[in-house]
């Protein structure tokens, strides 16, 4: 009887300890299994993602400078001038003399006739003590593309003053570079091998290396005096020597 108590006592404690065998548990053990190991491979390649992401959005954002120098292939002189006085016939007489000193005077130059166009006048009035004067006001405008031609028109500007010509002011030479488009492109890949040098010191600065163009934004191009500004002084308003810069903006990637 002893020996029987015995077995009756341990048998309920063995089969506490006993694993589940039945076609139920084991799926919901398998399950458990395939869930946990999706959830390790999620984790790591969730991290493994974040990482590359991070190493993929670094980046460097540069300036890239160009210039060059440049001679204008363009010059425009706008002549103004005037006669003032109580008689308009007189008045409009003299102008009449003045425009054959200026076209005398270009032609004296070497420049042809259709270099030179009127491009306006105008008549106005007032009353001084009860005197009516009139001013009668001309423009002429010389457009040529013999630049040194031109530098030596005003030069020699005051012999149209020895003439008796009123030049007035804002009679003064513009000197203009049209040829941009031409250089436009190489000076565009000059100013991304500026930036690109710009980017390869700041990464070897900070350990990585430089690898494509991102985006890039390219900036106005400007066209200055190539020695600044000249002062506009009367009728030497502007120089043909000139400074095409542009500056551009370059995003790179870096590795």
């Amino acid at each position: 009887m002893a020996d029987t108590d015995d077995q009756s006592s341990t048998a309920p404690s063995a089969r506490r300890f006993r694993f589940a065998t039945d076609a139920t548990s084991l799926r919901w053990l398998g399950t458990s299994s395939v869930l946990a190991t999706g959830l390790i491979a999620g984790g790591y390649l969730l991290g493994d993602g974040l990482l590359r992401a991070k190493e993929a959005d670094r980046a460097v954002t540069v300036r890239g400078l160009a210039e060059r120098n440049v001679t204008a292939d363009l010059a425009t002189w706008t002549i103004s001038y005037s006669a003032t006085g109580e008689d308009l016939p007189a008045v409009q007489a003299k102008v009449r003399a003045d425009t054959r000193a200026i076209e005398a005077f270009f032609a004296g130059l070497g420049f042809p006739a259709d270099a030179l166009q009127p491009t306006g006048a105008n008549v106005s009035t007032y009353t001084d003590r009860g005197v009516t004067r009139y001013t009668v006001r001309q423009r002429l405008a010389l457009r040529t593309k013999d630049i040194a031609r031109a530098q030596r028109a005003v030069a020699r500007q005051f012999d149209l003053v020895n003439r008796g010509v009123l030049l007035e002011e804002g009679s003064g030479m513009a000197y203009t570079f049209t040829g941009l488009n031409a250089i436009k492109p190489a000076m565009v890949a000059e100013a991304t091998r500026d930036a690109r040098a710009a980017a390869e010191q700041f990464a070897k600065d900070s350990g990585t290396s430089v690898g494509a163009i991102r985006d890039a934004t390219q900036g106005y191009f400007e066209i200055e005096s190539r020695d600044g500004d000249s002062g506009g002084g009367w009728g030497v308003s502007d120089t043909p020597y000139k400074k095409v810069r542009v500056v551009t903006t370059v995003n790179f990637s870096l590795g």
